[in-house]
């Protein structure tokens, strides 16, 4: 197994949990809406980690046979968020807004953390060496 795909497994368990916590707080807190806008914005941001994540498997195996790739799919995340924005914005009821959004942000954030853990774990030369 590749670095990369144990990157992505640990990314896409990390977001499982992630949403499995905000389904118990939908569940068991009264704060109902803030928890479904944030499920919503976990659920789009996690399938578009997802089609990210086989973007750039592809744009790798294309760069290792000389070919040229296509983009990343940037066109489909953006779609994805619009989808999420115009279901919030018809049920403003049952879906918090902001919320929602930082659901959509919670793979970069993933990412992020991901990253510092493992450049903390892989790094093991001292300053000066």
């Amino acid at each position: 197994m590749t670095n990369y795909t144990k990157m992505v497994n640990r990314q896409r368990k990390l977001l499982l949990y992630l949403l499995a916590i905000s389904v118990l707080g939908w569940g068991f807190t009264d704060y109902q809406s803030i928890f479904l806008g944030l499920m919503l914005g976990q659920a789009v941001g996690f399938f578009n980690l997802f089609l990210m994540q086989k973007k750039i498997d592809n744009v790798g195996e294309q760069a290792a046979n000389n070919r040229t790739a296509k983009s990343f799919g940037t066109l489909s995340r953006f779609a994805g968020a619009a989808l999420v924005v115009v279901v919030v914005l018809r049920f403003p009821d049952d879906f918090h807004l902001i919320a929602a959004v930082v659901g959509l942000m919670t793979p970069y954030i993933v990412i992020m953390i991901d990253f510092i853990f493992h450049h903390k774990e892989t790094t093991t030369t001292k300053r000066g060496e």
